[in-house]
């Protein structure tokens, strides 16, 4: 294993307590779908640690979005964690993030997090969406926004992720990449942006062991807008990373500062509304030519 990978197994191997966590997770259907639901409403559940509602806190003051008058544009929201975390890993925020994503959007988003070694897993998923009947996320009027996020390794396999849903034909509305880790290995790219992708935004920061990419650009302008790289600096600030273990505390704080970041998420939010909430105007034309949103 290379170095730099088995500083990376050493930062994100769960502690007994987070395997505890991870395990018997209840689950729910999104549309027919199964999804992992990590918790019960994070925003409110109190066996949330402290840092993730800290990390969260941000998000949840914005609350549910009401889905009346078709204000929900339908959408697919895939999330990968960092690391060798694994899809139910209760101890990171992009976890929680996506059972926030459900609660806030209703039923007409699916959005569900995997493993950044679990592509073919996450692939497999949406084109599960794609094939379902005419009750199903992909067989509506309007396209279906697809929107990718991730932290690390998991924010390079966002746009690894996308290159696959390129080779299918399939557009990516959003990439939303986390301090970027290029992942080992032949061929991995976590700087250029797949002309698939009609939006992408990268955060992140320049400290510890693995500091992020700091410059996404596009494979082709014409079809794909950087929204921004934004440098992040935490020297001087407190983010709560106590969800993390002491091994990561030290050598690698700022890259889960980042991932701990109130505002990031904040402002990833507030990315994902641009796409998913239609105007006044569109509502209105919405109710008189599209089918009912699936329940």
């Amino acid at each position: 294993m290379p170095l730099m990978g088995l500083f990376v197994l050493l930062l994100s191997y769960p502690s007994q307590l987070e395997i505890a966590q991870a395990q018997d997770l209840p689950s729910m259907e999104v549309c027919g779908q199964p999804v992992i639901n990590s918790v019960t409403g994070p925003c409110e559940d109190p066996s949330v640690a402290p840092a993730l509602r800290e990390a969260l806190h941000l998000v949840c003051t914005r609350g549910r979005v009401e889905a009346v008058n078709r204000r929900v544009r339908k959408g697919i929201i895939i999330g990968f964690v960092g690391g060798y975390v694994k899809q139910g890993d209760v101890n990171h925020p992009e976890i929680l993030f996506a059972t926030y994503l459900r609660e806030r959007y209703g039923s007409g988003v699916h959005a569900k997090v995997f493993g950044n070694h679990d592509g073919n897993k996450a692939l497999e998923d949406i084109l599960g969406l794609f094939k379902k009947d005419d009750h199903g996320l992909s067989t509506t009027r309007e396209p279906v926004k697809i929107i990718l996020y991730g932290h690390s390794w998991g924010a390079s396999q966002t746009l690894a992720f996308a290159r696959e849903l390129l080779k299918r034909g399939i557009p990516v509305a959003l990439t939303i990449q986390i301090d970027s880790v290029k992942k080992p290995g032949f061929g991995h790219d976590d700087r250029t942006v797949p002309p698939n992708v009609a939006k992408a935004v990268n955060f992140y920061q320049r400290r510890g062991l693995t500091p992020g990419q700091p410059l996404i650009v596009a494979a082709d302008a014409t079809k794909t807008k950087i929204l921004g790289n934004f440098h992040m600096r935490y020297e001087g600030l407190h983010i709560n990373v106590d969800n993390y273990r002491w091994l990561s505390r030290v050598f690698n704080k700022h890259h889960h500062e980042i991932e701990n970041d109130p505002w990031v998420w904040d402002q990833v939010v507030s990315l994902i509304d641009l796409e998913l909430l239609r105007t006044d105007a569109e509502i209105q034309t919405a109710s008189s030519t599209e089918s009912a949103p699936c329940r």
